[in-house]
Formats: C-alpha cells, sequence, structure tokens
C-alpha cells in the first residue's frame, strides 16, 4: 500500500483485490489491517501486564527474603528497613501500573471487536451496494435498448408512409401523362406521313454528297501518304542533326563528323587534335599545365604564376618573387642573370645594417657617441660618422679609440669649404675664354 490512514498500522496484504481486498479503495480494504494492528497491540499490552505482575510478586518475595535478612542482621537492620519499605512502595506502584495496563487492554480489546463488527457491516454494506448499482446498470442498459429499438422502428414507419405517398402521387401524374401521350401520337402520326416524303427527298441529297465525300476523302488519303513519306525523311534529319549537336557538345576523339570543328568539352579539357597542338591548346592546358607548352609555343597562366620549367627562361611570378630555380632559392637568379624581390629586400636589409654601423646619430660628445656604439656590440672604426649636437655638425672618426669608457679616438667635424678667395663667376668665364 502507497499512502496508509494511520501511519505504521496498514500490513498491506489485502489493500487491493489481486491480493484478497474486496474493494479498491485502499482506506476500506485497509480496515481489517487496522483491526489486526489493534489487536495485536491489545495482546501486547496484556503480557506486558502479566510480566509487571510477575514482577510484582517478585517484589513481594524480595521484600520478605529483606525483612528475614533484618532479622539475622543486626547491624543492617535499619538499612534493610528502609530497603524493605521501598521495595513495598514499588510493588505498590508496580501493582497500580499493572492494574491500569489491564484496564487499558481491555478497553482496546472492546474497541478492536467493535471495530472488526464495524469493518463487517461495511464490507457487507460495500457488497450489497456494489450488486445494487451493477443491476441498476444492466437495467439502464436493456432500457436504453429498448427505446433505441423502438425510435429505429418508428423512423421505419415513417419512412415507409411517406414513400407510399409519393407513390401514389406520381401514379396520378402517369395518368395524366399517359392520356396526354396518347393526344400526341395522334398527332405525330399525321406528322410522320408528311415527313416520309420529305425524307424520301433527303435521302437522294445524301446520297449525293456521299458520293462527293468519297472523292474527298480519295484525295485526303492521297496527301496523308505524301505527309508520312516527308515525315519519315524529317525524321532522319532531325536524328542527324540530334547526333551531330552531341558530338558537338562531348565529342573528344578528333573533329565532328563533316567538318573541320571541335567539340566544346575538347576545347575544354582536352581531346584528339587539340592537346598542345600548335595554334590551339585546351583551355585547362592553358590555365593548370605545369609539364609541357599549352599550344607547342607558350605556357600555361600557372606556369608564369609558380612553375619551374627549364624551358620558361623568363621565370615565374612565384621565383621573381621568392628565388631562382626548382627550390625558389633567394640566392639563385631567376633570369638574364637578375635576382627575385626577396633578395634584392635582403641585401637592402644588409644595406641598412652597414649603413647602422657607420652612422651612429645624433649625440653630445665624441665619448657618447662611442659608448652607444659599443655598448651595442660594435667596433668603433676609422670612418664611421655622428651628428654632434653641441657643435652642430657632422663628425667622423680620423683614429680609432685604444679602449672602451673613457679613452676616446680622434673625431673631426666636417666643415664646409670657405670659397671666398676662389675666383668669381665672372672672372672664370673670362679666363676661360682668354685661355
Amino acid at each position: 500500500m502507497t499512502t496508509p490512514a494511520r501511519p505504521g498500522a496498514f500490513t498491506g496484504a489485502t489493500d487491493n483485490a489481486a491480493n484478497g481486498g474486496l474493494f479498491t479503495d485502499t482506506l476500506v480494504d485497509g480496515i481489517p489491517d487496522l483491526i489486526g494492528a489493534d489487536v495485536a497491540a491489545a495482546e501486547a499490552a496484556a503480557a506486558n501486564a502479566k510480566a509487571s505482575e510477575t514482577a510484582a510478586a517478585t517484589s513481594a518475595t524480595s521484600a520478605s527474603s529483606s525483612e528475614t535478612n533484618a532479622a539475622a542482621s543486626a547491624a543492617a537492620a535499619a538499612t534493610s528497613e528502609t530497603n524493605a519499605a521501598n521495595s513495598a512502595t514499588a510493588a505498590a506502584g508496580s501493582a497500580s501500573s499493572v492494574a491500569a495496563d489491564a484496564a487499558t487492554a481491555t478497553t482496546k480489546a472492546a474497541e478492536a471487536s467493535t471495530s472488526a463488527t464495524n469493518a463487517a457491516a461495511s464490507e457487507t454494506a460495500a457488497a450489497a451496494s456494489a450488486t445494487t448499482a451493477s443491476t441498476q446498470a444492466t437495467a439502464a442498459t436493456t432500457q436504453a435498448n429498448t427505446a433505441t429499438t423502438s425510435a429505429t422502428a418508428a423512423a421505419n414507419s415513417a419512412t415507409a408512409a411517406a414513400t407510399s405517398q409519393t407513390a401514389a402521387a406520381t401514379s396520378a401524374t402517369n395518368a395524366a401523362a399517359s392520356q396526354t401521350a396518347a393526344a400526341t401520337s395522334a398527332t405525330n402520326a399525321g406528322n410522320s406521313e408528311t415527313n416520309a416524303a420529305g425524307s424520301a427527298t433527303a435521302a437522294n441529297t445524301s446520297a449525293t454528297n456521299a458520293a462527293a465525300s468519297a472523292a474527298t476523302s480519295a484525295t485526303n488519303a492521297t496527301n496523308a501518304g505524301t505527309s508520312a513519306s516527308t515525315a519519315t525523311a524529317q525524321g532522319v534529319i532531325a536524328t542527324t542533326q540530334a547526333t551531330k549537336a552531341q558530338d558537338y557538345a562531348v565529342k573528344v576523339n578528333g573533329v565532328v563528323p563533316s567538318t573541320s570543328d571541335y567539340s566544346s568539352k575538347a576545347w575544354a579539357v582536352g581531346g584528339t587534335g587539340v592537346n598542345q597542338a600548335s595554334g590551339a591548346g585546351n583551355a585547362k592546358d592553358w590555365a593548370t599545365n605545369t609539364t609541357t607548352t599549352a599550344d607547342n609555343t607558350e605556357y600555361s597562366a600557372k606556369e608564369y604564376a609558380i612553375g619551374t620549367q627549364t624551358g620558361q627562361s623568363l621565370g615565374s611570378a612565384k621565383q621573381w618573387a621568392l628565388g631562382g630555380g626548382s627550390g625558389f632559392t633567394m640566392s639563385t637568379a631567376v633570369a638574364g642573370g637578375e635576382y627575385s624581390a626577396k633578395y634584392w629586400a635582403d641585401q637592402a636589409a644588409s644595406s641598412v645594417a652597414n649603413f647602422d654601423e657607420r652612422y651612429y646619430g645624433s649625440y653630445a660628445s665624441d665619448a657618447a657617441a662611442e659608448n652607444a656604439h659599443e655598448a651595442a656590440g660594435k667596433t668603433v672604426a676609422v670612418g664611421d660618422l655622428y651628428y654632434n649636437t653641441g657643435d652642430q655638425a657632422v663628425k667622423y672618426c680620423s683614429v680609432a679609440p685604444s679602449g672602451t669608457g673613457a679613452p676616446v679616438g680622434t673625431w673631426v667635424a666636417i666643415a664646409a669649404t670657405d670659397t671666398s678667395s676662389f675666383a668669381t663667376k665672372g672672372f672664370s668665364i673670362a679666363m676661360s675664354v682668354a685661355l
């Protein structure tokens, strides 16, 4: 049982029909469990009462023994009497508890008996209610079936009555129609006689028309034969043109029959008469061939971009960027003794490094320029330059220093040449003319 009505009291043995319960409601089916639990509790209380009674008798015996021992032991008489009195008090309390437990057990037993009686009555009433409900449900079903049958019969009767009424009306209508038809037949007889004469004339006309139609049919048959022959010839032409169209699309083993042209597929990916042919070459070779020329003369776009064929003497774009040869080596010339952009970039970087080695920059003194250069791991040499910010002049080293730190080399400022004593332009020209 999932949720007991009184926690801990249901055992779950008879709480559903599968386990022997009379109802599907766990609260009702759990009543026998409750009763069983109460009976068990009452029996346990009675057992406890019996045990308490035995304990009381034992205590009384102990008290008697204590009194006997008190007479024998004069020194412990007062203590033994006190203990005896205490034991007697405890025995009286135990007797009271036993009596109370016995009364409780009797009450619980009575309640258990009443609960059992009520449970049995509830089960009987529930069974009777279930039987009554089943009987009433059966009766209701029977009455519903009877009502349905009656309704169906009534509907069928109404339909039959309507059908009979419609049939009567139809019979009356048919009678009137028959009378009218008789009058019409008499009139039609007269008309038929007149029409017979007209039909004879029409028959003669139809014969004449039939003869003309026969002649037309013969002509049309002849024309149909001619059209059929023409259609067959056109079919042969169409088949030939279809084959030719297919050849123009996918043929790669030569020219299209009866022409000097190659197919679109041959021009795209290659074919007999197109591959590496002078003045020809397919689109694929022009785009990607890096093993030979595309038309027996020129190389492909890919070869000019990244190729390394020895016959391609102008060099590819990749070689001009990185270096010559099949390995794109920077130190190898690409073509005509010229080197790649990467080679000249490296040379330029080296030139800058060499210039930095020779020109120090701006410093306030010779010692400062030397110390900075030496601190960078470089050696001061004759011809090195720097700009002296104090003298506002470029100075060059004429004598290299003999050490580092305080000892310095000899630095000389580069001064402009004094031209004040030189001949003037006019005098120079005059002398030139005279000479």
